[in-house]
């Protein structure tokens, strides 16, 4: 894997199978990019591509795009392996046809595709899973595409680099005893694309007199917010987003009586649907977004 630079070619397979379109972005032009074109390509050990490959939690369903996929051998061993469908680009043309050659050789080359491609004008949307191995300066011009452009749930896996303040949803480290540079070890983080939840919702809560007004604001996959309960204020803890996945604890006083509401949902645009814990007794929930921000 490796960083990009600005160069481009057909999608082949994938583009009309799997990616439809490739979006119409320009690459940065700054000293930064031209840097990274000339980075030597380094492979991922073949630790780490496991280690990747099962954090991630690949499988047949699955369409996985590599972002600098060198030699190909991750997307080779998802589609082997596990099943999966691929796309990978790299600046290499020499890389390119011999990833090519390798999937022919292992005998998945109707399930994987590579091209000779800027990363950064590279289509991501179909992406269920997205691999990475690059310099922290790329990472963080990709970040604001992949939370825009990224289906939420979509898994997001790099080697040895984070996107710094977006905190990981899991990092595990991995000895690589041959390792030919640095530690004899290797990081790897997921993250998990969360879904947009910004803004305020309403809904009738259970046991409670009157409605929930809430006002979240979002980090990432953090969520924090301003309940107001029947007209009273109260507290939201625990605030957080997992892909389309969302929970959060509400406190409140009702009469001078603690409350605490536990809500589970999953988000589907500007509505909520789930369950919320009350006393003991889980009923049925749902919340619809008043206002964006």
């Amino acid at each position: 894997m490796r960083a990009g630079a600005p160069r481009r070619a057909a999608p082949g397979w994938l583009g009309a199978a799997v990616l439809p379109a490739i979006l119409s972005l320009s690459a940065p032009a700054d000293a930064s990019a031209l840097e990274q074109a000339a980075v030597p390509y380094v492979p991922t050990p073949w630790p780490v591509v496991d280690a990747m490959l099962e954090l991630a939690r690949v499988g047949p369903r699955d369409t996985v795009i590599d972002l600098g996929s060198g030699d190909g051998r991750l997307l080779i061993a998802a589609a082997r392996r596990h099943g999966a469908r691929g796309y990978g680009v790299d600046i290499d043309p020499a890389l390119v046809r011999a990833a090519r050659q390798a999937a022919r050789r292992e005998g998945v080359a109707d399930r994987v595709a590579f091209a000779e491609e800027d990363l950064f004008i590279t289509e991501i949307g179909q992406a269920s899973v997205m691999m990475l191995y690059l310099f922290p300066s790329v990472m963080m011009q990709l970040r604001p595409r992949f939370l825009a452009e990224l289906k939420p749930g979509t898994r997001i896996v790099s080697h040895e680099f984070d996107m710094e303040d977006w905190t990981p949803d899991a990092h595990r480290t991995i000895p690589v005893p041959d390792k030919p540079y640095g530690p004899p070890r290797s990081e790897v983080y997921l993250w998990v694309v969360p879904a947009s939840v910004a803004g305020d919702w309403r809904w009738r809560a259970a046991g409670a007199d009157g409605d929930v007004e809430l006002a979240l604001t979002q980090r990432f996959q953090v969520l924090a917010g301003s309940p107001r309960i029947g007209g009273r204020t109260g507290r939201l803890e625990d605030g957080r987003v997992r892909g389309d996945r969302i929970r959060f604890i509400l406190h409140s006083d009702a009469g001078g009586r603690a409350e605490r509401r536990e809500y589970e949902g999953r988000v589907s645009g500007d509505t909520i649907s789930g369950t919320v814990r009350h006393e003991g007794v889980e009923s049925a929930w749902q919340a619809m977004r008043v206002k964006k921000p």
